[in-house]
């Protein structure tokens, strides 16, 4: 009898703490539709936590690492999900990882997942960022073949953004990539300083307003000016 008293002490309290359970997660998934109505975002990062502790989701935790990224705390969304390259990572998970390596200045780490990101659904956008890493990288030939492929299937509309001056800008997407063109021909060959500053005038062409391709186009007129080629 007494071993039956406990079990059922045992049995009622472990129902109670599933129901205070479930009422928790109620509250907070009131309390997350709430704050995305208000635009919080710490109310959002908040209500997340707390669900994948009461409740823990996969795609509850890839999405609070989402937030995290668009909330430039990169450092904390890659302690949400890890930088590990997981074959069942899924679209956004990897794109956080991508995102939020390349914004902590880890281009061989970030430049894996954005492979990945490329090989599951290919884009413009996504071979700008492969071109730009494995320019940083040094992998200039592999730079190219996304290069030509950005060039290729980049649309007048599609427009990539620029944060080295005070205001960011945006400009064709197109533009970007011959600006890319220009800086990959000038690591392949610093001799033949012209056939770089030909293809960042294409991106000026497309973009007169490009700073950054200004910037660059100077610095190699400055070099060709002071005889910097290499001998």
């Amino acid at each position: 009898m007494k071993n039956l008293f406990w079990a059922f002490f045992i049995l009622i309290g472990t129902s109670t703490f599933a129901q205070s359970n479930n009422s928790l997660a109620e509250h907070y998934r009131a309390y997350y539709d709430e704050m995305r109505l208000q635009g919080d975002v710490n109310g959002v990062i908040n209500a997340l936590t707390h669900l994948n502790v009461l409740v823990p989701s996969k795609e509850r935790k890839d999405t609070l690492a989402y937030v995290y990224m668009n909330n430039n705390q990169h450092i904390q969304a890659l302690n949400t999900i890890g930088i590990e390259k997981l074959a069942d990572d899924s679209d956004l998970a990897v794109q956080v990882k991508a995102v939020s390596l390349k914004a902590l200045n880890q281009p061989k780490r970030a430049l894996e997942h954005f492979e990945v990101l490329f090989t599951r659904k290919p884009s413009a956008y996504l071979a700008y960022e492969l071109a730009d890493l494995k320019i940083q990288i040094g992998d200039n030939d592999g730079a190219s073949t996304n290069i030509e492929y950005g060039i290729t299937n980049a649309k007048d509309d599609m427009k990539y953004a620029f944060y080295e001056r005070q205001q960011p800008y945006e400009v064709p997407l197109k533009a970007a990539f011959y600006h890319l063109k220009g800086l990959v021909s000038y690591n392949k060959d610093k001799n033949n300083i012209d056939s770089a500053i030909a293809s960042i005038d294409e991106a000026l062409k497309i973009e007169p307003n490009f700073n950054l391709a200004s910037l660059s186009k100077q610095a190699l007129e400055s070099r060709k000016e002071n005889g910097e080629e290499d001998k």
